[in-house]
């Protein structure tokens, strides 16, 4: 599911990808539901792409999010994860991500996780795998 969803450089939330142009991308964020393009110029990452830092091999973003949505039971992080302190957000992430690189993986990572698992639940996703859904009738 997350290979559809977009973070882009300079515009705040996510996106979703609704269709492919000759030079662009037509994107619907998941916040306000408006549709706009994006152009080559854009920095453009799908959320399938990214991964977050450990001790060992490196994380994907698709597995720390189902380990957020399990700690949480797949709703909304509630604590104020804008003004907690680099304490607090390191404790929560301890629960999620126990072997988490603290020297590489900043509080602002922490901050930008939780918002966007916060813009995924409210968008009613809660499938976080990094894979298209199978129709039953392909091979």
């Amino acid at each position: 599911m997350l290979k559809n969803i977009l973070a882009i450089t300079g515009k705040p939330g996510l996106f979703r990808l609704v269709s492919r142009g000759s030079n662009m991308l037509i994107v619907e964020s998941l916040v306000d539901g408006r549709r706009m393009p994006t152009y080559a110029r854009d920095k453009i990452v799908a959320l399938s792409e990214i991964s977050m830092f450990t001790n060992g091999e490196d994380a994907r973003l698709c597995d720390v999010l189902t380990s957020v949505g399990r700690k949480e039971g797949l709703k909304p992080v509630t604590f104020d994860y804008k003004k907690a302190d680099n304490q607090t957000l390191g404790a929560w992430f301890d629960e999620v991500l126990p072997d988490w690189d603290r020297d590489r993986v900043y509080p602002s990572d922490i901050r930008k996780l939780i918002q966007w698992y916060n813009v995924l639940i409210q968008a009613g996703i809660t499938d976080f795998s990094d894979e298209e859904p199978r129709d039953e009738n392909q091979k």
